[in-house]
Protein backbone atom coordinates (compact mmCIF):
# COMPACT_ATOMS: atom_id res chain seq x y z
CA UNK A 1 0.00 0.00 0.00
CA UNK A 2 1.28 3.23 -1.09
CA UNK A 3 1.63 6.22 1.44
CA UNK A 4 -0.65 8.34 -0.54
CA UNK A 5 -3.40 5.77 -0.85
CA UNK A 6 -2.78 4.96 2.95
CA UNK A 7 -2.89 8.74 3.67
CA UNK A 8 -5.77 8.76 1.99
CA UNK A 9 -7.90 6.05 4.12
CA UNK A 10 -7.26 7.41 7.27
CA UNK A 11 -8.74 10.86 5.91
CA UNK A 12 -11.59 9.13 5.06
CA UNK A 13 -11.96 7.38 8.50
CA UNK A 14 -11.66 10.53 10.42
CA UNK A 15 -14.49 12.04 8.13
CA UNK A 16 -16.66 9.28 8.56
CA UNK A 17 -16.38 8.67 12.05
CA UNK A 18 -17.76 10.34 15.22
CA UNK A 19 -17.78 10.71 18.74
CA UNK A 20 -20.16 8.22 20.75
CA UNK A 21 -22.97 9.73 22.93
CA UNK A 22 -23.21 9.18 26.46
CA UNK A 23 -24.95 6.34 26.10
CA UNK A 24 -22.43 4.39 24.07
CA UNK A 25 -19.46 5.39 25.87
CA UNK A 26 -21.05 4.24 29.42
CA UNK A 27 -22.63 0.52 27.93
CA UNK A 28 -18.56 0.29 26.82
CA UNK A 29 -17.15 1.37 30.08
CA UNK A 30 -19.65 -1.03 31.99
CA UNK A 31 -18.98 -3.99 29.57
CA UNK A 32 -15.18 -3.74 30.14
CA UNK A 33 -14.93 -2.99 33.77
CA UNK A 34 -17.11 -6.68 33.83
CA UNK A 35 -14.40 -7.76 31.71
CA UNK A 36 -11.89 -7.20 34.07
CA UNK A 37 -13.53 -7.95 37.17
CA UNK A 38 -14.17 -11.10 35.69
CA UNK A 39 -10.74 -12.05 34.58
CA UNK A 40 -9.45 -10.84 37.84
CA UNK A 41 -11.75 -13.42 39.81
CA UNK A 42 -11.08 -16.11 37.61
CA UNK A 43 -7.26 -15.05 38.31
CA UNK A 44 -7.55 -15.36 41.71
CA UNK A 45 -9.42 -18.85 41.94
CA UNK A 46 -7.11 -19.87 40.01
CA UNK A 47 -4.32 -18.54 42.81
CA UNK A 48 -5.95 -19.83 45.15
CA UNK A 49 -6.45 -23.20 44.14
CA UNK A 50 -2.82 -23.67 43.86
CA UNK A 51 -1.92 -22.63 46.87
CA UNK A 52 -4.41 -24.71 48.51
CA UNK A 53 -2.53 -27.89 46.60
Amino acid sequence: MEMGEFYKRAIRILYISRKPTKEEYLKVAKITALGMIALGVVGFIISLVFSLI
